[in-house]
Protein backbone atom coordinates (compact mmCIF):
# COMPACT_ATOMS: atom_id res chain seq x y z
CA UNK A 1 0.00 0.00 0.00
CA UNK A 2 2.57 1.96 0.70
CA UNK A 3 4.52 1.87 -2.54
CA UNK A 4 1.34 2.63 -4.27
CA UNK A 5 0.35 5.68 -2.19
CA UNK A 6 3.89 6.73 -2.85
CA UNK A 7 3.41 6.85 -6.63
CA UNK A 8 0.81 9.55 -6.44
CA UNK A 9 3.69 11.92 -6.12
CA UNK A 10 4.26 10.83 -9.84
CA UNK A 11 2.75 12.89 -12.96
CA UNK A 12 1.02 9.39 -13.98
CA UNK A 13 0.30 5.76 -13.02
CA UNK A 14 2.72 3.20 -13.89
CA UNK A 15 2.49 2.09 -16.79
CA UNK A 16 0.49 -1.69 -17.49
CA UNK A 17 -1.32 -0.91 -14.22
CA UNK A 18 -4.63 -2.77 -14.15
CA UNK A 19 -7.33 -0.24 -14.93
CA UNK A 20 -9.22 -0.49 -11.57
CA UNK A 21 -5.60 0.68 -9.73
CA UNK A 22 -5.48 3.13 -12.18
CA UNK A 23 -8.70 4.52 -11.77
CA UNK A 24 -7.88 4.30 -8.15
CA UNK A 25 -4.54 6.23 -8.68
CA UNK A 26 -6.41 8.99 -10.60
CA UNK A 27 -9.49 9.29 -7.74
CA UNK A 28 -6.29 9.87 -5.30
CA UNK A 29 -5.02 12.66 -7.44
CA UNK A 30 -8.68 14.29 -8.13
CA UNK A 31 -9.53 14.01 -11.45
CA UNK A 32 -12.79 12.02 -10.77
CA UNK A 33 -13.77 11.90 -14.48
CA UNK A 34 -10.44 10.50 -15.59
CA UNK A 35 -10.89 7.57 -13.21
CA UNK A 36 -14.69 6.76 -14.48
CA UNK A 37 -13.56 6.70 -18.24
CA UNK A 38 -11.15 4.06 -16.99
CA UNK A 39 -13.45 1.85 -15.16
CA UNK A 40 -16.82 2.58 -16.75
CA UNK A 41 -16.18 -0.05 -19.83
CA UNK A 42 -14.54 -2.80 -17.80
CA UNK A 43 -16.43 -5.59 -17.13
CA UNK A 44 -15.04 -7.10 -14.66
CA UNK A 45 -16.30 -7.15 -10.53
CA UNK A 46 -13.09 -5.16 -9.31
CA UNK A 47 -14.23 -2.68 -11.63
CA UNK A 48 -17.44 -2.37 -11.04
CA UNK A 49 -16.17 -1.66 -7.24
CA UNK A 50 -13.86 1.22 -8.41
CA UNK A 51 -16.93 2.40 -10.33
CA UNK A 52 -19.34 2.07 -7.32
CA UNK A 53 -16.57 3.90 -4.82
CA UNK A 54 -16.27 6.66 -7.57
CA UNK A 55 -20.26 7.39 -7.67
CA UNK A 56 -19.94 7.33 -3.96
CA UNK A 57 -17.53 10.18 -3.68
CA UNK A 58 -19.68 11.73 -6.70
CA UNK A 59 -22.80 11.45 -4.50
CA UNK A 60 -24.84 9.40 -6.54
CA UNK A 61 -25.14 6.89 -3.92
CA UNK A 62 -28.33 5.26 -6.44
CA UNK A 63 -26.10 4.79 -8.86
CA UNK A 64 -23.08 3.38 -6.27
CA UNK A 65 -25.65 0.54 -5.34
CA UNK A 66 -26.21 -0.73 -8.72
CA UNK A 67 -22.37 -0.62 -8.66
CA UNK A 68 -21.97 -2.38 -5.55
CA UNK A 69 -24.19 -5.23 -6.44
CA UNK A 70 -22.40 -5.56 -9.81
CA UNK A 71 -19.15 -6.11 -7.94
CA UNK A 72 -20.88 -8.35 -5.16
CA UNK A 73 -19.67 -5.53 -3.00
CA UNK A 74 -21.65 -4.41 0.21
CA UNK A 75 -22.75 -1.01 0.50
CA UNK A 76 -19.39 0.88 1.89
CA UNK A 77 -20.73 2.55 4.86
CA UNK A 78 -17.20 3.83 6.10
CA UNK A 79 -15.20 7.06 5.36
CA UNK A 80 -14.59 7.48 1.67
CA UNK A 81 -10.38 7.30 2.62
CA UNK A 82 -10.82 4.16 4.05
CA UNK A 83 -12.90 2.70 1.15
CA UNK A 84 -9.85 3.94 -1.18
CA UNK A 85 -7.41 2.21 0.96
CA UNK A 86 -9.63 -0.88 1.37
CA UNK A 87 -9.91 -1.24 -2.59
CA UNK A 88 -6.17 -0.83 -3.36
CA UNK A 89 -5.19 -2.94 -0.54
CA UNK A 90 -7.86 -5.87 -1.84
CA UNK A 91 -6.54 -5.49 -5.44
CA UNK A 92 -2.67 -5.47 -4.51
CA UNK A 93 -3.24 -8.50 -2.42
CA UNK A 94 -5.01 -10.11 -5.60
CA UNK A 95 -2.29 -9.49 -7.27
CA UNK A 96 -3.92 -6.91 -9.56
CA UNK A 97 -0.79 -4.42 -9.36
Amino acid sequence: MADFRATLADAAPAPGLEPSLAALWWAAKGDWDRAHKIVQDEGDANSAWVHAYLHRVEGDLGNAGYWYRHAGQPVAKDSLEAEWERIVSALLESGKA
